[in-house]
């Protein structure tokens, strides 16, 4: 049942995510440009939430060209402070710059989720949580890069709530679930609506 449903991203935290809340589903990673994507959504009120939806939908369509009735989930999640909008680093020497501008600030984390079936969006949404960093020191800041790794280089905030950045932070305003890159609770609700074959067993 696996090819009904397709997550079109290879981010660990969202496969987890789903197979947490018991889902039947095939992984297959979705390929498209995202800055050329991005630059597209250059338009006069477009901002960091209009992003993430054009992305999530552009790697949705992009795995389920290839997958015909299938019902594919795309996700993409940008952080803005203010006005910029940031990037996933390229290695540990970026995430360092990038936490100090994010140091002693509020940021928005974007979280997108959509659902395309052939080359139908069926669904979208996306969610936004307010994130303050502390006024943290240059040797705290290493430290946690030392015991994070290069894993944190998968995270478009150079960070991971789940891990030790943890300790980086200040306060945080939202759902859990959106930080970490998937709106799950209105994803499930959409799934339920659209196919919901994929709770049978639960609700027999």
């Amino acid at each position: 049942m696996g090819e009904m449903l397709i997550l079109a991203s290879q981010s660990p935290a969202r496969k987890a995510l789903l197979v947490g809340a018991g889902l039947d589903f095939s992984v297959e990673p979705a390929v498209v440009d995202e800055r050329a994507i991005e630059a597209r959504a250059d338009l006069p009120g477009a901002d960091a939430r209009d992003i993430a939806l054009l992305l999530a939908g552009a790697k949705a369509r992009a795995v389920a060209s290839r997958h015909p009735g299938a019902l594919v989930i795309g996700a993409d999640q940008t952080l803005a402070l203010g006005l910029e909008v940031f990037h996933k680093p390229a290695d540990l020497a970026a995430t360092a710059a990038q936490l100090d501008q994010l140091r002693a600030k509020t940021h928005r984390l974007h979280a997108a989720v959509a659902l395309v079936r052939d080359d139908l969006l069926v669904w979208s949404h996306v969610e936004t949580a307010e994130l303050t960093m502390r006024a943290f020191s240059k040797a705290e800041r290493d430290e946690v890069l030392a015991l994070e790794g290069e894993a944190i280089l998968g995270s478009v905030g150079g960070y991971r709530l789940e891990g030790p950045s943890i300790r980086l932070f200040e306060t945080v305003t939202g759902d859990y679930f959106t930080i970490l890159g998937l709106p799950l609770l209105p994803l499930l609700a959409a799934l339920r609506r659209y196919e919901p074959q994929l709770f049978a067993k639960a609700d027999a």
